[in-house]
């Protein structure tokens, strides 16, 4: 996210003073690729769209229907082997200009004006690296325009331009980091997440039958969550919403329930000591073994790999014995790859005796805000896990997170456990209540 001041932050100042319309009026809309994913979803979404409208001005953010952006990739690999970033890019984005198009029609269909507009066109400014790129500017002029013509205005998300023109895409949850800062650079009163849950629960649903819908979150609850795993919403978008003070709502496109808010931390005594489970499969541990145990060492490891674009996130480092140590971290999967080439010359230049890699690993975690004033919940986490049988490898806290990395074989298990530990199931909380029918504060087992 771009520290304030930057020319995003600069930019919102002036798309509220550029539009006419009183901002409480105006809401953006993401749909993902499952909302658009046949002619009937489509038109499904573009009644929403329409009953949006009638009292307000909405702008909508859409992802590539279904698996088209899986298909393109598909299609790439059948023509070369290693894909040029820059005509990949070009590629994908040919994914959202379809559902744009489609979605436009269908509301034009039912009677409303709209218009559709690539990344570009809608002004989405990012920087020149192709897969992986960030927003740095919004200039919604265009989109101003159409929405003060009373048109609903449809806007291509995960992609973007650069300041060369060149074609370029945002990577994983870019649709709804698109819509995260174009809500924001529109001065919208909140930005709706469209997917296929009903918001936001204590576990994975299709994990944990019995997880709860949270009705609200705080933003540092939802950024613990997302970068621990839950993919309900990614982490960008979040930061974004934060640093411009956006709501956010996650909602079902194919329900009318309530779905979650994410906002401001609410200034209440009786908050949830644990609001949710977030777990994430696709980890990966390194260790980089006998390093020297002197000052300057950790840099000379971590600085290479962050050049190589690694997202370091969990460090352990062994109790010294004979002056030399073992360095253990985790990264995701797929940036494995990344840095395996670099790991061993970094292990010989600082020193250490080898290398190993180990991907059969997973990290859980448990996120709540009430976590900063009860000091009971590592222990409780640690007890259940050790009574299931389930190793702890590594360990990292926050004020309000505490993630566990252990094998992946029993990941699931642990998060069914910690589920039932800490009562987060809805039938837990009917159990759980106090004789005055209150809930308890905690929801602890």
């Amino acid at each position: 996210m771009p520290a304030r001041g930057t020319a995003v932050d600069r930019l919102v100042l002036v798309a509220h003073d550029e539009t006419t319309a009183d901002p409480v009026t105006l809401i953006v809309q993401k749909y993902g690729g499952s909302s658009l994913g046949s002619a009937e979803r489509i038109k499904a979404v573009a009644r929403r769209v329409v009953d949006a409208a009638a009292d307000r001005s909405v702008c909508v953010v859409a992802s590539a229907m279904g698996d088209t952006t899986d298909e393109l990739l598909g299609l790439a690999a059948e023509v070369t082997r290693v894909p040029p970033p820059r005509e990949l890019d070009m590629l994908l984005t040919a994914g959202e200009r379809i559902s744009i198009a489609l979605l436009s029609m269908a509301i034009m269909d039912l009677g409303r004006s709209a218009i559709s507009f690539t990344a570009s066109q809608a002004g989405i400014v990012t920087d020149a690296a192709h897969g992986k790129a960030r927003i740095v500017d919004v200039r919604s002029s265009r989109v101003l325009q159409a929405l003060e013509e009373g048109k609903v205005a449809i806007v291509a998300g995960f992609q973007g331009v650069s300041s060369e023109l060149e074609p370029t895409t945002l990577g994983r949850g870019g649709s709804d980091t698109t819509a995260v800062a174009l809500a924001a650079a529109l001065g919208a009163e909140a930005c709706e997440i469209y997917t296929d849950v009903e918001g936001v629960f204590t576990a994975d649903p299709r994990l944990v039958p019995g997880a709860r819908k949270l009705d609200r979150l705080s933003y540092e609850e939802m950024l613990e969550l997302a970068a621990s795993g839950a993919k309900v919403l990614a982490l960008r978008s979040v930061e974004y919403a934060r640093n411009h003070g956006l709501p956010l709502h996650v909602r079902s496109s194919f329900a009318e329930d309530e779905g979650t808010w994410i906002g401001k931390e609410a200034e209440q005594m009786d908050q949830a000591i644990v609001s949710g489970i977030a777990h994430d499969a696709a980890q990966a541990k390194v260790t980089i073994l006998a390093v020297p145990d002197q000052p300057g060492v950790a840099a000379r490891i971590f600085r290479p790999l962050a050049d190589e674009g690694a997202n370091i996130d969990m460090i352990v480092q062994n109790v010294s014995a004979e002056g030399r140590t073992d360095v253990s971290f985790t990264l995701p999967e797929e940036d494995l790859a990344l840095v395996e080439p670099a790991l061993e010359r970094v292990a010989r230049d600082v020193g250490g005796s080898g290398v190993t890699l180990d991907a059969d690993v997973a990290k859980i975690s448990l996120v709540g805000a009430g976590m900063k004033s009860d000091p009971g919940v590592a222990a409780d986490m640690f007890d259940a896990l050790a009574e299931a049988g389930i190793n702890i490898e590594i360990i990292s806290t926050s004020s309000i997170r505490i993630s566990c990395v252990v094998r992946a074989s029993q990941v699931e298990r642990a998060v069914h456990v910690l589920h039932d530990r800490f009562g987060l199931s809805e039938d837990a909380l009917t159990l759980e209540a106090h004789p005055s029918g209150q809930d308890r504060a905690d929801g602890r087992g």
